[in-house]
């Protein structure tokens, strides 16, 4: 199988993100973690995040509220998702200065609007995107299954994206962990190149087709 880097979405959320980072550690698996800025403001779940960090794995950036995406926002309102977010990561942010837009697990110009595009370059971040999502948010107990079927037919290193979210899912990731390690997948600690259209503020191939015009006023 090919190797998979492992990201984390939409939390942290207390009550299931301490059990992610013990299967982590567990495991020796590095993975990356992308927070939902506004639940960082409950002093528990920031101090997963700090945990997350200090255990070695990258926190970046997954907008502000989570709710329409980027593309679909007006450019004040988009910049403001990220800029934040950025503020309540603070140094955990750093160095990476990473970023994951949000867009309902599917790739396009929904993605970012041109202000979020131009914030993000001149900031010098890097966005994080995908290639495999098992959609455990939307199915808790199959998602199992999808996860292994979308490995065993990769034909490129994949970064997957799994939900660090109360609904239970969580519960099989040590299992699923365990499947693919027994069928000799390395686990990354570096997202493929490929999932990366924007390298500390430097455009990679891919960027322009995340990127639409910013709407009309």
């Amino acid at each position: 199988m090919q190797p998979i880097c492992l990201s984390f979405d939409n939390g942290p959320t207390p009550g299931v993100t301490e059990a992610v980072l013990e299967v982590l550690a567990r495991r020796r698996i590095p993975a990356m973690f992308f927070a939902v800025g506004e639940r960082l403001r409950d002093p528990a779940a920031r101090k997963l995040v700090e945990r997350a960090r200090a255990e070695g794995h990258p926190v970046g950036n997954h907008t502000l509220t989570h709710g329409a995406p980027l593309g679909r926002r007006g450019g004040t309102e988009a910049v403001h998702e990220i800029q934040e977010t950025d503020a309540l990561l603070g140094p955990l942010r750093e160095p990476e200065r990473l970023f994951r837009p949000n867009g309902g697990g599917m790739l396009g110009p929904h993605l970012l609007n041109a202000s979020a595009a131009a914030h993000l370059r001149a900031g010098g971040h890097t966005v994080v995107l995908w290639n495999a999502v098992p959609r455990d948010f939307a199915d808790p107990e199959g998602w199992p299954e999808t996860a292994l079927a979308i490995a065993g037919a990769a034909t490129a290193p994949l970064l997957m994206v799994l939900h660090d979210l109360p609904n239970g899912a969580m519960r099989h990731l040590d299992r699923v962990l365990g499947m693919l390690a027994d069928h000799g997948v390395r686990f990354l600690a570096e997202p493929p190149a490929e999932c990366v259209p924007l390298r500390a503020g430097r455009p990679m191939p891919g960027f322009a087709a995340c990127v639409s015009e910013d709407p009309m006023p």
